[in-house]
């Protein structure tokens, strides 16, 4: 077993390459879910320190600065070598991420190396970010210049706080802005470490600011902060629209946002059903279900069902559950006791409404937010289950006649996270493609994200994009030039 003794190095508000106390000197506790102990204290940032760290960044981002002045590939060289960096401490990190967040350590492994991926695609893409010359009419050159928007804040939630981390800041780095980021009290450990790393690697002083905090007092600051001009939020539905709302009435900053979901899996009667069984379960027990793309809502060919519930319930049984740093284990705690409550609330809730337990939906062990993988069956499309994103190890299988039918249902829903479906007949599957209001479609798999793939939601799960080409746009502002000349040739 990898050992928990791991030293925790940083545990302060990072400032203009500093690593500072609060300025009111409150702390909170970062908890160890598997056993809830504390792990330590990290100071918690609150209004007067956000206000410090926009002030970093803006100082940062000014005109004639030496990050504005520096070559596009020397920024890309940066990120380079903080990839290098990241690569180097990439076995602390993955333990860390463990020891904070409580998911197994070969998640964790997996998160730490997509963290890598993630900026070294985006330091490619430093030096290649251009604008257009465009044959505008009349005796003029017209020409646009692709301009980084400014100080950016952002948000990121305690499910991926490391994966988050380099989504967040691949793109803003790459376009050249200037980062304010707030992670979540819960897990802000490996953020904390990347910002060190940052320094090491020779980012200019204030590119990078870090204020651990919680979100209704740091995360309501910068997100109504006048000289901050963009917000990037990962998290619920619900604080994406009070965001929305405070950036609409302060300076009408841009906004992209990354929330919930509630995404369906579809299994036709043509899928492999060992396949289908492996495709779903990683779909929702990933993370332990703490995840926003988790397909929560699989949807099952009524040929196929009984078999595809027996084959789920035995697959679930069999996973084993306990520390996440043992050898083995794929399924560990729930971040925190707040969470922990959440989901219990939300299976209690299930049998309520009448839904059958097929196997879960208990407390696991007497220490520790642990709580079964949990099988629903019988479950009605107008049940809370169904509707509400329970993030937790639930599953839900549903029953569905025609393929007709499971479209139909597959997009009952105010979320379009994700969707997917398993089968081996192309047209269903293209089919399936077009008419599923979702940002991401997999297709025989899941969560089959890439650095190079856009992703993000339609409707209330959100809008812009992380990852890929895309990603970037969040980041820019186009300024059209226009000159006029004493004669246009083509």
């Amino acid at each position: 077993m990898a050992s928990r003794n791991i030293p925790i190095k940083y545990t302060e508000i990072f400032i203009n390459n500093k690593f500072v106390k609060s300025i009111d000197g409150k702390v909170f506790s970062v908890i160890d879910s598997a056993n809830e102990q504390k792990i330590c204290e990290v100071q918690e940032g609150d209004e007067a320190d956000i206000n410090l760290a926009v002030e970093a960044a803006k100082n940062a981002f000014r005109f004639g600065s030496p990050w504005r002045t520096m070559d596009a590939s020397k920024r890309g060289s940066l990120m380079y070598k903080l990839v290098e960096l990241a690569s180097r401490d990439k076995d602390y990190l993955a333990r860390l991420e463990t020891l904070h967040n409580g998911k197994p350590l070969a998640e964790s492994q997996a998160d730490v190396e997509f963290s890598i991926g993630c900026l070294r695609h985006y330091a490619g893409w430093a030096d290649k970010i251009h604008g257009s010359v465009i044959p505008s009419d009349g005796p003029h050159m017209t020409i646009t210049r692709k301009e980084p928007v400014g100080v950016v804040g952002q948000i990121i939630p305690w499910n991926y706080p490391l994966l988050m981390t380099a989504w967040k800041w691949g793109p803003a780095l790459a376009t050249g802005c200037t980062i304010v980021m707030k992670p979540s009290v819960n897990t802000p450990l490996t953020t904390l470490h990347m910002a060190a790393l940052s320094k090491e690697a020779g980012f200019p002083d204030g590119v990078i600011n870090i204020v651990p905090g919680r979100g209704s007092t740091a995360g309501n600051a910068l997100s109504k902060h006048m000289d901050v001009n963009k917000i990037a939020f990962t998290g619920s539905t619900a604080i994406g629209k009070k965001i929305m709302k405070v950036a609409a009435e302060t300076n009408l900053k841009r906004v992209s946002l990354e929330l919930g979901g509630k995404s369906p899996l579809i299994i036709l009667p043509d899928a492999d059903i060992d396949e289908a069984v492996s495709f779903s379960q990683d779909a929702i027990y990933v993370t332990m279900g703490q995840c926003c793309s988790a397909g929560s809502r699989t949807l099952v060919h009524e040929s196929i069902y009984d078999e595809f519930v027996k084959k789920s319930v035995e697959a679930a049984k069999k996973r084993k559950i306990g520390d996440p740093f043992e050898k083995d284990v794929n399924h560990g705690p729930m971040v925190s006791e707040k969470q922990f409550k959440r989901v219990m609330s939300y299976i209690e809730t299930g049998k309520k409404e009448g839904a059958k337990i097929e196997t879960g939906g208990n407390r696991w062990g007497t220490k520790g937010y642990f709580i079964e993988p949990t099988i629903f069956t019988e479950v009605k499309d107008s049940m809370e289950i169904a509707r509400d994103e329970i993030f937790g190890p639930v599953q839900l299988i549903f029953k569905f006649s025609s393929m007709e039918e499971a479209f139909e249902r597959a997009n009952r829903t105010y979320y379009g996270l994700a969707a997917g479906i398993v089968t081996k007949n192309i047209d269903s599957a293209l089919m399936f493609a077009q008419k599923v209001q979702a940002g991401s479609v997999w297709v025989n798999c899941w969560n089959s994200q890439r650095p190079q793939t856009p992703f993000g939601g339609y409707k209330e799960s959100g809008f812009g994009r992380d990852l890929g080409e895309e990603g970037l746009n969040n980041y820019l502002e186009t300024k059209t030039i226009t000159i006029r000349v004493p004669q246009k040739n083509s």
